[in-house]
């Protein structure tokens, strides 16, 4: 027996067990803070909690502070613009004051309140300083719209980390604005590499905060796109399922000001119930048709990390809440075994049900108001090859998204996807079918203009689309006539429908009252 000489490893890095991801929205923390920061604490006994931040806002999110720093961006960039300098100087004394009164109200200690003061200045200088450069060259790059924006995150979570040492919880600031320069990661797209690169990054910003509570700017990085054009406005949402990920966490909390997800409004529907648990499917259909749960980026990531994703309430912490089940966990998911020797897989009819578990019910109903429709008829008699092809083609040079498609042979009709307004005007009180309209999208303005080379262009709006969701909604006799019904009933005409292969699926679109 030979015996080798020993070698020096170095020990890998050791992730504590137990940790939990909570992220808090901006509403949660402007309106809650003293709540949120109680949440963290009671948590501590028994997890290791890491804390994400989204920029605050004191009431709604249209008057937050991404939104100011939105604005202010856009004033910068506008060199014409008159009083140009005293509204961006007002905008960012807004958000000054706005942080130092927070910290004033909740910070009990004269001397942390102090050092946040001297943070929220110097964080506001230096955005004086970006917006000043950004108006000199009368253009806002990506890199100058990165430094902006990170304000908002940066400021809320020195203050939040500020507040949980002044109740006595040891906790620390982690800055991942900067942390796609400091690990040198690519980020030309956001592929599995890049998002591998960021979880690792985030694992030893947060590993380095040791025995502290890490409290972590939801924005990250210099992103080649731009993180809010690449992302959206959910990037926080995608910062914590990385930390998640990057920490091996056993949950994932999205903290909100609703109970979880429930079977429809309980604004507008009396009987709507909270659903103990969603699928994944479900959840991802629920945040496109209508109903803000969570980014779809971030359920992709952490679901397919086999994380649990719970959705609570700030205002009743001791709520259950909704939970979001890995594909692994859910029971009543059936996988279709895949042949290696074959490249094609047969997906089962929605007609053979004998392996299915079918549920009895649909699990929730969700509105999407305010969508537009564009229909297409085509100037040829039969539809040409190529002809959704070059619609498609065409929607796509301008940045287009597509709800619902229906088509015949030479007419297509597409719901529009936007989060803003695209059209504005209004209907003729004595014929609806006159409409005085203007197309605000520059979007959709040049694709309809491209689009007439096809055939005649027209343009609905108020649409709204009404979708039922369920895991196996397919497979559910009868299901189709009941909604029709009520539909019906309750005099609303359907204009389109659509189900497509879609297990959680049935969306029909009419005109919103």
């Amino acid at each position: 027996m030979v015996n080798l000489p020993e070698r020096s490893v170095k020990p890998p890095i050791a992730i504590p067990t137990g940790w939990v991801v909570q992220k808090f929205g901006g509403t949660s923390l402007g309106k809650f803070p003293d709540g949120v920061a109680d949440i963290i604490k009671s948590n501590l006994p028994n997890k290791r909690i890491a804390v994400v931040c989204s920029a605050r806002s004191s009431h709604t999110k249209n008057e937050g502070t991404t939104t100011r720093l939105l604005r202010a961006a856009n004033i910068a960039g506008n060199v014409h613009e008159s009083g140009a300098r005293e509204e961006i100087l007002s905008i960012v004394q807004d958000i000054k004051d706005d942080h130092l009164q927070a910290a004033a109200s909740s910070i009990q200690s004269s001397q942390l309140c102090e050092e946040y003061g001297e943070m929220v200045k110097a964080e506001c200088q230096s955005l004086v300083e970006v917006l000043e450069s950004v108006q000199h060259i009368g253009e806002v790059s990506l890199k100058a719209e990165n430094k902006i924006i990170c304000k908002g995150e940066k400021l809320a979570c020195q203050y939040l980390s500020i507040l949980l040492e002044d109740r006595g919880v040891p906790a620390q600031y982690v800055d991942l604005s900067d942390v796609v320069k400091r690990y040198k990661i690519s980020t030309n797209s956001l592929e599995n590499q890049t998002y591998k690169a960021l979880t690792d990054a985030f694992r030893q910003d947060v590993l380095a905060c040791g025995m502290k509570v890490p409290v972590i700017t939801g924005y990250f990085g210099d992103l080649a796109a731009g993180l809010l054009h690449s992302v959206g406005r959910g990037y926080t949402d995608l910062a914590a399922a990385l930390v998640a990920i990057g920490i091996s966490a056993s949950e994932l909390q999205i903290w909100k000001e609703v109970d979880g997800i429930f079977t429809a409004d309980p604004r507008k529907v009396p009987t709507a119930c909270l659903l103990p648990f969603i699928s994944p499917s479900e959840a991802a259909e629920l945040t496109y048709f209508g109903s803000e749960v969570i980014h779809p980026h971030t359920m992709e990531q952490v679901i397919q990390a086999e994380i649990a994703i719970r959705i609570k309430n700030v205002m009743n912490p001791k709520g259950p809440g909704t939970v979001i089940i890995p594909n692994s966990a859910n029971s009543e998911l059936v996988t279709i075994p895949r042949n290696p020797g074959s490249t094609l897989v047969c997906g089962r009819s929605s007609a053979d049900k004998s392996a299915l578990k079918i549920p009895k019910s649909p699990t929730a109903v969700t509105v999407k108001r305010s969508v537009t429709v564009l229909n297409l008829c085509s100037n040829k008699t039969t539809r040409a090859h190529g002809f959704l092809s070059r619609i498609f083609q065409t929607l796509d040079i301008h940045h287009l998204s597509v709800d619902l498609i229906a088509s015949s042979e030479v007419h297509v009709s597409l719901a529009l996807h936007s989060e803003h307004p695209m059209v504005s005007g209004v209907y003729s009180s004595h014929d609806t079918d006159k409409e005085s309209l203007s197309i605000d999208d520059e979007r959709l303005k040049r694709a309809c203009n491209d689009l007439k080379q096809l055939g005649s262009v027209d343009i609905v709006t108020n649409m709204a689309i009404i979708s039922l969701i369920g895991q196996r909604l397919k497979n559910m006799i009868g299901i189709s006539g009941k909604f029709f019904r009520v539909l019906g009933e309750n005099g609303i005409n359907i204009e389109m429908i659509s189900q497509g292969a879609s297990h959680c699926l049935e969306a029909l679109q009419t005109r919103e009252s």
